[in-house]
């Protein structure tokens, strides 16, 4: 019975003239790719669109004005949004654990944020555009913890370890961040991301560039050092489950 089967599914294969099977799908420039020249808004929706599908519950930890969301129908989703603004710090969510498919993560990735005293809405000068249109106005107590770049990956990892909790399985973790030169020296904020969240418990699945349309500036330039940065990423992470390894994962 079951060798019948098979010959009825070979002879419904669609062959080549030659009688070879033909490959599955169609040639096709229509696809997601990994860098775009635009804004957060533009890419978002490619990113859902390949990682996250319809109808899934998602938590945006640190929703801000919402820039992400501006071309995504989000009624498609069972969507949570929430910020500190709303006093639901990203860090000590109010969500039962794994109880979500998705989560959307965007801290102040700007060492700038830290300067004054303990409130990263204290970024001034350059850092202005970014608090105003990518940061959230996060207040994080930092209670005798790093400073100034490292302070922005511990709130990284705080805020990733939260996420890990609230996911479920194979959950999807989106998280925005910018690499940037901090007292001199060059910090790879997607690499260090990258390697935390790999000792929380995520696999780290896919990684969009976007790349600023305009020009960045700068106030003040005696001489320049390091190349000014006018990109930053969205990296897409999994929750590996219980028992699994990141090396046994496959998508």
């Amino acid at each position: 019975m079951a060798q019948k089967q098979l010959n009825l599914l070979s002879e419904s294969e669609e062959r080549t003239p030659s009688g070879r099977k033909k490959p599955d799908g169609v040639a096709t420039t229509n696809v997601v790719v990994s860098a775009y020249v635009g804004s957060n808004a533009d890419i978002f929706p490619n990113v859902l669109s390949l990682h996250v599908p319809e109808g899934a519950k998602i938590a945006d930890i640190t929703y801000g004005k919402g820039v992400f969301w501006r071309k995504v129908h989000t009624e498609k989703y069972d969507f949570h949004p929430s910020d500190i603004a709303d006093g639901i710090d990203c860090r000590n969510l109010p969500y039962e654990d794994e109880s979500f498919d998705c989560v959307v993560f965007d801290p102040p990735y700007m060492e700038g944020f830290f300067r004054d005293g303990n409130s990263i809405k204290a970024g001034a000068g350059t850092h202005n555009a970014f608090r105003d249109h990518y940061a959230n106005g996060h207040e994080a107590a930092r209670n005798g913890g790093g400073k100034w770049h490292a302070a922005v990956v511990e709130l990284y990892k705080e805020g990733g370890r939260e996420a890990h909790r609230v996911l479920r399985d194979r959950g999807v973790f989106i998280v925005k961040c910018q690499d940037e030169v901090s007292a001199n020296r060059q910090n790879l904020t997607h690499v260090e991301v990258i390697t935390a969240y790999a000792e929380i418990g995520f696999f780290c699945k896919d990684l969009f560039v976007v790349v600023r349309p305009n020009k960045p500036g700068i106030s003040r330039l005696l001489k320049q050092a390091h190349a000014r940065k006018n990109h930053s990423y969205f990296v897409v992470f999994v929750k590996i489950p219980k028992g699994k390894k990141a090396s046994q994962m496959r998508f």
